[in-house]
């Protein structure tokens, strides 16, 4: 009986990978055939200078790399990287407030509501909401023309960098508030009236309670928004004007502009997902260990 039992458990054991196997692989196939065999040839495309379309592809070095770091192109970069950060400190900056009032300051029956009324811009498309942003923001726009009518000076607010942050604040401020809303919401609430009880005012309170009770839902909000400004197409080419050159519209135009060279285009994305793959990398190892202090 006793080997019996023994040799049950030895064939249980040889076999007990199958079914996590089974189970992972439908996810694995999706990510194998739109995820790494897309990203492998773009690499391969990116090894190629100089390749058009139809051409064959006959790997030869790192030149279009090196082309992605002239100064003229690390600006672009650099441009890109300020828009995405400016968002995502502004959809921090105006978001957390939103979503510490709807989830510790409004009573629960309205709470749903609130949120539905964030969600609602998402439904219609991006394009539209840019150009009702270049409806408002233009110099017979709807703020320029509120702000003759009570005799204060027109505002230069479209074709430049204000507009590009003002139109990708509005699009991603309702991922900010809804990921800072589910983090907020679990706040434990003894600890803020430890807090109060222990003489620490509001201020004290917030950076020393709130804030590391909500460290994994910052980070996890912002690194949604930094990715999406990182790689936002629509708001910078509407509202940012033709001086608005960003690395989405520079990977655009070697792809399907006039330019058409697919191998320094792969190259810059390339740089793009290694740049989110290591955000990503860092929110992992970071962000466990916060939640981890705070457990």
């Amino acid at each position: 009986m006793a080997e019996s039992a023994v040799l049950k458990d030895r064939k249980h054991s040889r076999w007990q990978w199958v079914e996590p196997l089974i189970l992972l692989s439908p996810a694995g196939i999706w990510l194998l055939v739109l995820l790494v065999l897309p990203t492998l040839v773009i690499f391969e495309l990116s090894l190629v200078p100089n390749i058009k379309p139809g051409e064959m592809v006959n790997p030869s070095g790192f030149e279009n790399y090196l082309r992605v770091f002239e100064p003229i192109r690390f600006q672009v970069m650099g441009r890109s990287l300020y828009l995405a950060v400016g968002t995502t400190l502004i959809c921090l900056l105006l978001g957390f407030p939103v979503a510490y009032w709807i989830a510790q300051m409004t009573p629960k029956r309205w709470r749903n509501l609130l949120l539905l009324g964030f969600i609602l811009p998402l439904w219609t498309s991006s394009l539209l909401r840019s150009y009702a942003w270049i409806t408002i923001l233009r110099p017979t726009g709807v703020l320029n023309t509120i702000l003759t009518t009570i005799g204060l000076p027109p505002l230069e607010l479209l074709n430049n960098s204000a507009a590009v942050l003002i139109g990708m604040a509005y699009s991603y401020l309702p991922y900010m508030v809804l990921i800072l809303y589910a983090s907020v919401e679990k706040l434990d609430k003894r600890l803020l009236e430890a807090s109060a009880d222990l003489g620490a005012n509001p201020i004290q309170t917030f950076w020393k309670v709130t804030v590391p009770q909500t460290i994994p839902g910052i980070a996890a909000g912002s690194l949604l928004v930094f990715i999406s400004g990182l790689g936002d197409f629509v708001d910078p080419e509407l509202l940012g004007g033709a001086s608005s050159m960003t690395a989405a519209r520079l990977i655009y135009n070697q792809f399907l502009g006039a330019t058409q060279n697919w191998g320094f285009g792969s190259a810059l994305s390339m740089v793009l997902i290694a740049a989110v793959s290591i955000a990503i990398a860092l929110l992992i190892k970071y962000g466990d260990r916060e939640a981890t202090t705070q457990r």
